[in-house]
């Protein structure tokens, strides 16, 4: 069973309350750097964001957040079936050029499509029309076993300590995940250590109010270490499940980043050396190609264990999913499907293929 897939074992039990939403004064800045994105959601008033009643199940929700990337993979081989005659080099061809543009990548792409030639050959396929469900099959194939739940420590509490840049829905996964945990019955406190933007601690308080959790922070500029050194100190004397801890997203290619997100997880291990258990790294969806990019250096750094990856719903381009599914050795565990609190999910690779070939 998923990490937030307790989640619904629990729609019975009572919702947390969620607190009024803060007010920011005229000029306070909660939305991150400009033009970023980190925290749409945020920008939100509560009503928008708040809960609401399941309306769709969990397969619907994701076939609605793929609709873009479905049209745009699976649509277009619907259209490439129905024009093509026979199984030539030429719809070979084409189909890669979808792939590719869909931002599945030229490796897996390529791997993908002589897999799919030689399954053709070895069950005697003529039939155009065959091959979609062949081209699922490959896809399935691809992606098997690259999906894992959240570690969770067997004493609590649970340190989960995620990192990404600027702009990728951060601080929405954080206050997301919150919520969960809190909804599972878990008592949750995060860690505010972007200490270098303002507007990433106001941000963090806003969600830790609407998800009913405890945030520890220090003033802007205040040294992450310490922020950190103080979360584990309260996750411990509080009992705590889950510490969720924040970390700076300054540009990717700063080495001074990477040094400081590797003095954190060194505060951490002080007080529990088998910790992290968990170290998440958020990617956009919609940054196609450059996230993998991203998965590498981070993985360098900082020892990256699972990946969540947002706006899903907001990009043609979700064949990403399939490209850093089988070239990074990096599961994905999470993926962001919405603006709702419960549409941060379990990633499955099965789940994901079926609601992108959906009828």
């Amino acid at each position: 069973m998923g990490f937030l897939d307790k989640f619904a074992r629990n729609r019975g039990k009572k919702e947390p309350e969620i607190p009024q939403q803060h007010t920011p004064a005229p000029g306070e800045g909660i939305t991150g750097e400009p033009g970023s994105g980190e925290s749409d959601a945020a920008k939100k008033t509560g009503d928008e964001v708040s809960p609401e009643p399941q309306k769709q199940g969990i397969f619907a929700r994701l076939k609605q957040g793929l609709s873009k990337t479905r049209l745009n993979i699976t649509g277009k081989i619907e259209q490439l079936v129905k024009n093509t005659r026979k199984l030539d080099e030429e719809f070979y061809e084409e189909l890669e050029e979808i792939l590719i543009q869909a931002d599945v990548g030229v490796n897996t792409t390529l791997e993908l499509v002589e897999n799919l030639k030689q399954s053709v050959r070895q069950k005697k396929i003529t039939q155009v029309e065959e091959v979609k469900g062949l081209i699922k099959d490959e896809i399935v194939n691809l992606m098997k076993g690259k999906d894992a739940s959240l570690n969770i420590a067997p004493v609590k509490p649970t340190i989960i300590m995620v990192v990404g840049v600027n702009g990728v829905g951060k601080t929405t996964t954080i206050g997301k995940l919150a919520y969960h945990c809190k909804a599972e019955g878990q008592k949750v406190i995060i860690a505010a250590a972007d200490t270098f933007r303002a507007a990433a601690i106001e941000q963090l308080q806003i969600w830790a109010e609407r998800a009913g959790v405890e945030l520890i922070k220090h003033q802007e500029g205040a040294d992450p270490g310490a922020v950190v050194f103080d979360a584990v100190n309260a996750a411990r004397a509080r009992g705590a499940d889950v510490l969720i801890i924040d970390t700076a997203g300054r540009l990717h290619t700063k080495v001074n980043l990477m040094e400081e997100i590797a003095k954190v997880r060194r505060v951490i291990q002080r007080a529990y050396p088998d910790a992290p258990h968990e170290v998440l790294l958020v990617l956009d969806a919609t940054t196609g190609q450059n996230a993998i990019s991203q998965a590498n250096l981070f993985k360098k750094a900082t020892g990256v264990t699972g990946i969540a990856l947002t706006k899903l719903d907001g990009t043609a381009k979700g064949g990403i999913v399939i490209a850093i599914a089988r070239e990074l050795d990096i599961p994905v565990k999470l993926v962001g499907i919405g603006e709702k609190l419960e549409d941060l999910r379990d990633f499955s690779a099965r789940e994901f293929v079926d609601a992108l070939f959906a009828e």
